[in-house]
């Protein structure tokens, strides 16, 4: 059984999938569960410690975030047997495995939702938030407005097909109705989901969409409230579940989510992680952003995990954000598995996968081979910015010392050997390093061991002088491109290298 020897997001890489277009192995053209489970021994070989799919419940569209059926498998991904292989081949490599998890909102075509468009009389009524007549009167709403397509006009919307004046929540969309969590039938039935595919299957957690959504801003506390319930629930049949949520605001207003989750992704970091790439020179002040947040999230849980992302399915891939360069590229890879924190892949970014908006676009099929040889690659959608022409395939890199996918391959390994890089909850001190084109840390574990890693941001090499605040520093153990050279209180940097200095 698998048994981590720390808590899940304390060590190691973990990597998000998008099933739909990671691996076929039925060729119908789209990625399902057996594709992912033939693809474990790739997920272990780069050094991945755990993978988080997204929705895999059965769902009317392609990307499954309007789940009809909490506890079921969509036909198009496979069968419930197929996902309890996959959890089990997952826990005997040592990979962990975390669901999508969508209690924001169902489908509208969910049997609770179904059965509360017959109207009050319903038992799911109060499962859904409601505006009824008088409040629609009080708030001046045209009906045109309330039943808009767009929930940036307006929120509300009309049941199709129904005769009652109540209008339902949809903040995101129409077809994708909110739950009401002030109803405390809707709280236990998510704990009960969460035993099922805990303790029935066996995933070791879960990754929350829309976490900070399931009250309005207004009532945030209860979001807080309703997170810590959730983790003291559901620890009862499984003491070791962890919960990552999706919160994106400042980190004052993200830090009282860690009183119930474990992580939340750091969207702020990969923004100015671009910046900073971009530009060659920290003028984003990135180690100063990363220390503030550190600081604000531990003085509510010093055990926090601060999830690093550079991109994911609902943003732009950083590929075509650095447009295709590969150097620079490495340069994200370098960052991303040194600072500190949980860092997080998705897929196809170790091979340099492209995607622009909208969505489908971000989340087009991986390439494992050329197409004439891919016997894996889906066909749900052809790809526009990855393809064979535009993105070497991974066969190909996988023959490449200098591909980018080596790159990662060989950082990774590094870094899950490394006791202070491979240490998630290890902490960022800045250095006295000051130099153009250059960006410096210090991370230290809570046994006090520390490392430099130092960053050079140009094409040029750069030797960078170190501080008296850095008079520990006394060798090289590792670079990400040869040629670094230590000496007498000093490192020259390669254009585009990290150095790993102690």
């Amino acid at each position: 059984m698998f048994n981590p020897v720390l808590p899940l997001g304390h060590t190691g890489v973990h990597y998000e999938i998008f099933v739909r277009s990671f691996a076929d192995s039925n060729g119908d053209g789209i990625g399902d569960l057996n594709g992912v489970t033939n693809n474990l021994d790739y997920l272990q070989d780069l050094g991945i410690s755990a993978i988080w799919l997204m929705p895999i419940n059965p769902s009317p569209s392609y990307h499954k975030y309007d789940i009809t059926d909490y506890y079921g498998i969509d036909p198009e991904y496979g069968t419930l047997d197929d996902f309890r292989r996959l959890v089990n081949e997952a826990h005997k490599r040592g990979i962990a495995v975390l669901m999508d998890l969508v209690l924001h909102h169902t489908s509208i075509e969910h049997p609770w939702f179904k059965d509360a468009s017959r109207g009050p009389q319903s038992q799911y009524w109060n499962y859904y938030k409601w505006l009824t007549p008088a409040e629609i009167k009080a708030r001046n709403l045209a009906t045109r407005d309330i039943t808009a397509d767009s929930s940036e006009r307006n929120p509300w919307h009309e049941v199709p097909g129904s005769t009652f004046p109540e209008r339902y929540y949809g903040m995101f969309w129409k077809g994708m109705p909110d739950l009401n969590f002030d109803h405390p039938p809707v709280r236990d039935a998510f704990v009960d989901v969460a035993r099922f595919w805990l303790t029935d299957v066996g995933v070791d957690g879960f990754r929350l969409d829309a976490a900070r959504h399931l009250y309005r801003e207004s009532e945030e506390p209860k979001n807080h409230q309703f997170w810590e319930e959730f983790r003291q629930r559901i620890k009862a049949f499984k003491p070791d579940v962890h919960l990552i949520g999706e919160v994106w605001t400042r980190p004052t207003k993200v830090a009282p989510y860690y009183r119930g989750l474990h992580a939340t992704f750091n969207f702020d970091f990969a923004l100015s992680l671009y910046e900073v790439i971009r530009r060659e020179d920290d003028t984003e002040d990135l180690i100063e952003l990363l220390a503030f947040v550190q600081g604000t999230y531990g003085q509510v849980n010093p055990n926090f995990v601060d999830a690093l992302i550079l991109s994911n399915h609902d943003q732009e891939r950083i590929g075509s954000i650095l447009k295709g360069n590969t150097d620079k590229l490495k340069v994200a890879a370098n960052l991303l598995l040194t600072l500190p924190g949980n860092p997080y892949l998705y897929y196809g970014e170790e091979i340099g996968m492209l995607g622009r908006k909208p969505d489908e676009h971000i989340r087009e099929p991986f390439l494992w081979h050329i197409r004439d040889k891919d016997k894996q690659r889906t066909r749900w959608q052809r790809g526009r910015y990855s393809t064979s022409r535009s993105i070497r395939p991974l066969a190909l890199q996988q023959q490449d010392n200098d591909s980018l996918f080596c790159h990662y391959k060989r950082l990774i390994q590094f870094r899950n050997g490394h006791p202070v890089l491979n240490d998630n909850l290890s902490r960022i001190e800045q250095t006295g390093i000051r130099q153009r084109g250059i960006l410096s840390f210090i991370r230290q574990s809570a046994s006090g061991q520390r490392v430099l890693v130092v960053q050079n941001l140009t094409a040029q090499p750069i030797t960078v002088v170190f501080s008296p605040d850095e008079s520990w520093c006394r060798c090289i153990v590792f670079s990400t491109v040869e040629g670094a050279v230590y000496e007498d209180g000093q490192v020259t940097v390669p254009g585009f290298a990290g150095v790993v200095v102690e």
